[in-house]
């Protein structure tokens, strides 16, 4: 029997928008329920349980001791539930309650669900079986990549090994083995979790298909498909197999494995479960809540994400209370957050071996100094040090590219545990210093130049295909240059999703206001394409305002998961303006001029960075006068 999402509750828009900040205790015919909002993380504000006390089954009333209104008391034997942690606090540092999973929709009302079966591995248990030295290895490659030998059988998981993530935002930091491409290609199947660049890299698979176009890849049965671009990426592959989440998937008889939804994410984000002769292998990806908390214990390898580098979006704004402080202290205090999760999570678990992994990326062009100076993430070492502190049963791994694990030594007396990880030469490149920017580049402001951009009417087009609207935000677009600065051809526009109009001031009315200033070839790119918003959004691609400092979720869901999987017919829309304005281009400059110098200069220069040549007074002033007088 497959995993399935199964609604509990369904509270209408009014009931949602009457949730008090704090406790919220419901009383339905269909069961008694604990809401907990959090207005101060308007990204994922609500938490939610069964009022049930796992002790007995009593139930939960507000503990009227606790001024915070954060924690409930049990009527039967007073045992308390901070609900903001879904922790019991009596007894303290004991159990975990199980939470249901919030889903918000556009109207604005807030569903419950829960997984059934929750715990799916416990069907057809297997004990494990002794293993030898060799059999069972995990190889590092880069960000989220690992190589997985299981016995006569190879499998990888997320490769991303070429080519920047989320448009040009993110690039690796790490230098995958040189042999990656003849090694992928070899393997017998590939695991992806979700469609984010950074997990599914379409330049990575580009390669990949011309070698083996028949690799069987796996994915999870999400409600957006975590293919569901690659006919506008052009990439052949011919063997996606989509897998019911929580059934075993045989390769063979000794391994198999199951795929299991994210409980915050259930509709594109996934993580995996493997089982080698009784062996298990979870691999959570950077799900945010991995089959809703619900794990299995004592699991022999663990591996997860760790660096927070996400919690970073608050760089990105502008004005009001984001100064450069208030932008440092939110994202210390995140990433030291996340720390203390990741910790609780592996200590819920009980691995036997811990490997912190996908999130070696890169802020590296050079116009994106300010996010990677602004922006620090944890480093694994950090959260191996934290773990091995609070966790001394805890074997923890942080891999380098190329780097071994061997897992029958790992579970081997001390000596053995010495000898498991096997690191690459001492003369291996670890790190990478250069990422053909241009080329990735290019190809992104290709889209720059597309004719739809000669016609105005492009805008309201697109925003009737994007199909939010109802909804009371003015949204101002301003496309940029790389440094976020306008320019000429560029478009500056306003959309009122009220009524779907497109007005030349703000309303007069009360208004929720977003400013966004993308960079022009990013921004055409997701509009030519219909690509979701993830590449203007978690790519760092822009920079953002908004009055009053409130984060619409039903816009950004919208954007990032709702979007027709079918792009907007610009062929049709091309058609009839061609028609209408009879050949000729109604916006007389509609694209930025190329100059062939600047990008001469800037390749120059990214060049000299990187070999430190600018460290050379006289080059530095050579390089100032040819860029005066070509500038």
């Amino acid at each position: 029997m497959e995993q399935r999402s199964v609604e509990v509750l369904q509270l209408s828009a009014q009931e949602t928008a009457d949730l008090r900040s704090g406790v919220n205790l419901i009383h339905k015919n269909v069961g008694n329920f604990i809401i907990y909002k959090d207005p101060t993380t308007p990204e994922d504000p609500y938490k939610a349980c069964r009022n049930v006390c796992r002790h007995q089954r009593g139930l939960f009333v507000k503990d009227i001791e606790d001024a915070a209104c954060n924690v409930v008391r049990c009527t039967k034997h007073n045992w308390k539930l901070d609900a903001s942690t879904m922790k019991y606090v009596n007894p303290p540092d004991s159990f975990t309650q199980d939470q249901l999973f919030p889903e918000l929709d556009d109207e604005g009302r807030l569903t419950l669900v829960e997984l059934s079966p929750p715990e799916p591995w416990e069907r057809d248990p297997r004990s494990p079986q002794r293993i030898q030295p060799g059999e069972v290895q995990v190889t590092f490659f880069a960000h989220a990549c690992m190589e997985v030998k299981l016995g006569d059988k190879t499998m990888f998981f997320d490769p991303w090994l070429t080519g920047p993530a989320f448009s040009r935002g993110w690039w690796l930091q790490h230098e995958p083995p040189a042999d990656w491409l003849e090694r992928l290609s070899r393997a017998d199947l590939i695991y992806i979790s979700h469609e984010h660049s950074d997990h599914l890299s379409y330049p990575t698979l580009e390669l990949l298909s011309k070698k083996n176009p028949n690799m069987p890849i796996y994915v999870g049965d999400t409600s957006v498909p975590v293919f569901c671009r690659m006919k506008q990426s052009g990439v052949k592959l011919n063997c996606i197999n989509i897998c019911n989440f929580g059934v075993w998937q045989d390769i063979n008889a000794d391994t198999r494995f199951m795929i299991l939804m994210d409980g915050v994410h259930p509709e594109f984000d996934t993580c995996i479960l493997i089982d080698y002769k009784g062996h298990l292998i979870l691999n959570t990806v950077d799900c945010v809540s991995p089959n809703g908390g619900r794990l299995p214990k004592n699991v022999d390898i663990m591996m997860s994400d760790f660096s927070g580098g996400n919690s970073g979006f608050p760089v990105t704004f502008f004005g009001g209370r984001y100064t450069e402080e208030w932008k440092k202290r939110f994202m210390a205090n995140d990433r030291k957050n996340l720390l203390f999760h990741k910790k609780e999570v592996v200590r819920e678990v009980n691995p036997k071996v811990y490997c912190p992994f996908a999130g070696f990326f890169l802020e590296a062009h050079p116009a994106d100094k300010y996010i990677l100076e602004n922006n620090p993430k944890n480093k694994p070492e950090q959260l191996a040090a934290f773990i091995n502190r609070h966790l001394d049963s805890v074997m923890t791994w942080t891999p380098k590219p190329g780097s071994t694990l061997d897992l029958a030594l790992a579970l081997g007396d001390q000596a053995d545990r010495r000898l498991a990880i096997v690191d690459p030469p001492p003369q291996t490149k670890l790190y990478k210093d250069s990422w053909d920017f241009d080329f990735y580049i290019d190809k992104i402001n290709e889209s720059i130049e597309s004719e739809i951009f000669a016609y105005p009417d492009w805008i309201p087009f697109y925003y009737e295909w994007l199909g939010f609207k109802d909804y009371d935000l003015v949204l101002r677009m301003i496309e940029t240059d790389d440094y976020f600065n306008p320019v000429e051809g560029g478009y500056d526009f306003l959309v009122d999703f009220l009524d779907l109009s497109f007005p030349s001031q703000r309303p007069a009315r009360k208004h929720a206001y977003l400013e966004i200033k993308n960079r022009i070839g990013v921004h055409r790119q997701t509009v030519l394409h219909g690509l979701f918003w993830d590449d203007l959004y978690l790519g760092f691609q822009n920079r953002l305002s908004r009055e009053p400092d409130t984060f619409h979720f039903r816009f950004w869901n919208h954007v990032q998961i709702l979007l027709s999987l079918q792009p907007p017919d610009w062929e049709g829309f091309l058609n009839k303006q061609r028609t209408i304005h009879r050949g000729k281009h109604p916006r007389a400059v509609w694209k930025p001029q190329r100059s062939t110098n600047k990008h001469t200069v800037t390749r120059l220069l990214g060049a000299l960075v990187q070999t430190k040549a600018l460290l050379i007074p006289a080059t530095m002033a050579f390089l100032a006068i040819l860029a005066y007088n070509v500038l």
